[in-house]
């Protein structure tokens, strides 16, 4: 009896299982997306809504005046060879000198952060379907990731003139060497050579992606963060 009830459940999944083969492959060919139950089209639009509003967002947190100075999480602090002189410094009297400089070399971050609009932009519009895919269905950060990977090397040329510029203005170069000659005068310290414009472009890349990172976990994640009816759609889908 046991062995015909056995028989019975192979013969039934025999048949089930290319049938929910042949209704994955349906699914496929209409352009059904078994993670959400959406069209390809549709969660392509999703995305590329979020990764506008998302960098959007990002650029008007960083390209404002304390955009990075005045949050700690991105603020640019002094490159590591002036860090350990900054308090001997200090207590001889070059607090305001050392204020100045990195006050300056945030400036000039704020005032580079806006010309990231439109290289996102670029990105947004060449993102294929398979890359929607992949970044709807990746980690926290996917998006993110994707434009790191697409557009960190056209945003360091567009924000190198911007940095060049202000700190130029604010005589931040000047601020440096004196500070650096400094550094010279001490016995046993270390000195070694900085392109500081280099050095602010590229702390001021890893404040763009870091509060554009906190934007797409916030419309991944917070209801409140997904202000059209596609994000709800798209990305409320995967909360369920």
């Amino acid at each position: 009896m046991k062995r015909r009830i056995l028989l019975c459940v192979l013969t039934v999944l025999s048949f089930a299982m290319p049938v929910v083969a042949q209704l994955e492959q349906l699914e496929k060919g209409l352009g059904i997306n078994n993670a959400t139950g959406l069209s390809d089209t549709k969660v392509a639009s999703g995305l590329k809504q979020a990764l506008q509003i998302g960098s959007e967002n990002a650029v008007k947190l960083t390209g404002k005046k304390d955009g990075y100075f005045g949050n700690p999480a991105i603020k640019i602090l002094l490159p590591k060879n002036l860090q350990p002189l900054a308090r001997g410094l200090g207590a001889l009297g070059f607090q305001p000198k050392i204020d100045a400089f990195v006050e300056s070399m945030n400036r000039s971050a704020e005032a580079a952060a806006p010309s990231a609009k439109k290289i996102f932009g670029d990105a947004i519009l060449a993102m294929s379907f398979d890359d929607a895919k992949k970044i709807l269905s990746g980690g926290d950060t996917a998006a993110t990731d994707y434009f790191k990977a697409k557009t960190t090397p056209q945003l360091t040329t567009a924000f190198r003139p911007y940095v060049e510029k202000t700190m130029s203005q604010n005589g931040v170069s000047q601020q440096y060497e004196s500070l650096a000659g400094e550094l010279k005068n001490i016995p046993f310290a270390k000195s070694e050579d900085l392109d500081i414009n280099k050095y602010v472009v590229g702390k001021a890349l890893d404040g763009l992606f870091y509060t554009l990172a906190q934007e797409e976990k916030k419309i991944r994640k917070d209801p409140a963060a997904q202000t059209t009816s596609l994000l709800k759609e798209v990305f409320g889908g995967l909360q369920r």
